[in-house]
């Protein structure tokens, strides 16, 4: 057995005892889902930035960095700024004003907030979150399947079934507490690859007296060129729409929990500083991951562009250190994945059949339907992973614009401006969600400017002239 392997199958042994010792802590549904509220902040800093950068961080954008060059600097920076702004203008509000109206998802604090049309507002919400994050749910199985093949030979299939399997069973047994621990030990080392990955490789390269310019620039001009060759409105587009990544910080379910679920306000700053000193190191190791990988292969070594970060792991790291780092691909699926799960599960359980459809039942019971309605999910999402052929980088990007879409604009209203009224935070969900799909269906516009972008600004301009034109009632 190879030391890669043991690596692994060590990592996979950890995740799955630590969903076995919160089993018995799950006393009733709202552990499940939120932990109690009374989560470590040093556990919430490390679960929402491990569930925050999913696949496309590991494998997406190394790809983007080895096949484009320069100009997913953009990609990075953009998701770095939208980290920074919104554990500033979200994080704190959220968890106190969750905590107030005693809500526990997403579709419940708006719904609790607006009386007025809570139903609507709660399914709209429900099912905006179940048609987004089966797709970002599937990237995810996805790239556990390319991590796999590259690593152990596994047909890509298997790989899949792998990861979903183990995931699907450590967020059935444990829950919220299951996956927030997880979350810390698969940041940890997430952030060790990021960070080691690259500064192995660029002691590589220079021992072979080769340079990330020169490659860059045997590849092609663009390459270099951080705007990726365009000039005038056609660079500018580049960047913004790179830059764009940021806005979906402020509406995804999955890292809003995080903020409701920790044991203090007053810890939220805590929790942010560590967020901080994470993401700006995992975001320039991603990125420059790839521009090794161009000046380690060359151009055109890979047919599938997002296997480069395995590939360089095996190449250039003793095989027990490759193995847990290759873990750190897995970890960066897992955190995502489970979180997503949890999320729909909780939509499903607490949204619809709890509070729309009224069901007044045992606790436990309720926890029950939730392991179940966990397991359904998950078989959705890996029928989804094996059927689609598109990249996880894509994916991602369609999921993330759909919801940070449909949810920022609405949330930061919500919590910063008087004059919101329920018919703006509704007309902004279903806004953020048709324009999305339409725009990204266009490529010939999306291409131009990314829907991350147009769909979150039509959003908002929803919400704010509904808002504005709506009488007082809340």
């Amino acid at each position: 057995m190879s030391f890669t392997l043991i690596g692994f199958l060590l990592y996979l042994v950890v995740i799955l005892v630590v969903g076995f010792i919160m089993y018995n802590r799950n006393k009733s549904h709202e552990d499940f889902i939120i932990g109690g509220r009374a989560m470590n902040p040093w556990v919430v800093a490390f679960s929402e930035r491990a569930s925050g950068e999913s696949a496309w961080l590991l494998l997406g954008l190394p790809g983007l960095g080895y096949a484009a060059g320069y100009i997913g600097m953009w990609d990075a920076i953009g998701c770095v700024t939208g980290i920074f702004v919104y554990w500033y203008v979200i994080a704190e509000k959220l968890r106190a004003q969750s905590e107030a109206s005693k809500s526990i998802t997403l579709p419940d604090f708006f719904a609790q907030r607006f009386l007025s049309l809570s139903k609507p507002i709660r399914l709209t919400a429900t099912f905006i979150i179940i048609f987004f994050f089966t797709f970002y749910l599937a990237a995810q199985f996805n790239g556990a399947g390319k991590v796999l093949n590259v690593t152990f030979g596994i047909p890509n299939i298997y790989g899949i079934l792998i990861g979903a399997v183990i995931i699907i069973f450590y967020t059935m047994m444990g829950g919220f507490l299951a996956v927030a621990w997880t979350d810390l030990i698969q940041g940890i080392i997430m952030i060790g690859a990021l960070v080691i990955l690259p500064l192995v490789g660029f002691v590589e390269i220079m021992e072979q007296h080769r340079n990330i310019s020169n490659a860059m620039a045997t590849a092609g001009a663009n390459f270099t060129d951080v705007t990726g060759g365009e000039t005038g409105w056609a660079a500018a587009a580049v960047v913004i729409s790179g830059l764009s990544w940021g806005l979906g910080y402020m509406g995804q379910p999955h890292l809003l929990t995080r903020f409701m679920s920790i044991n203090s306000v007053a810890n939220i700053k805590i929790s942010r500083r560590i967020a901080f000193v994470w993401a700006v190191p995992a975001f320039t190791g991603a990125l420059l991951i790839g521009l090794i990988g161009l000046v380690y292969y060359g151009q055109g070594a890979f047919d599938d562009v997002e296997n480069v970060m395995p590939q360089l792991a095996n190449d250039l790291l003793p095989a027990w250190l490759a193995g847990i780092f290759i873990s750190g691909a897995i970890a960066a699926m897992m955190s995502t994945a489970d979180s997503q799960l949890l999320v729909i599960t909780s939509s499903v359980i607490e949204d619809i059949y709890h509070k729309t459809f009224e069901k007044e039942v045992s606790e436990q019971k309720l926890l029950m339907l939730s392991r179940l309605i966990t397991i359904l999910v998950g078989v959705v999402g890996f029928v989804i992973s094996i059927t689609s052929t598109k990249l996880v980088f894509t994916m991602v990007s369609y999921a993330w614009a759909g919801l940070g879409a449909s949810f920022g604009p609405a949330l930061l209203m919500t919590l910063w401006w008087k004059k919101i009224r329920a018919r703006g935070v509704l007309a902004g969900m279903i806004t953020g969600t048709v324009v999305t799909i339409i725009w990204t269906s266009l490529p010939e516009l999306d291409g131009v400017l990314s829907s991350r972008l147009i769909a979150w600004v039509a959003a908002l301009v929803a919400v704010v002239s509904v808002s504005l034109v709506s009488s007082k009632e809340v």
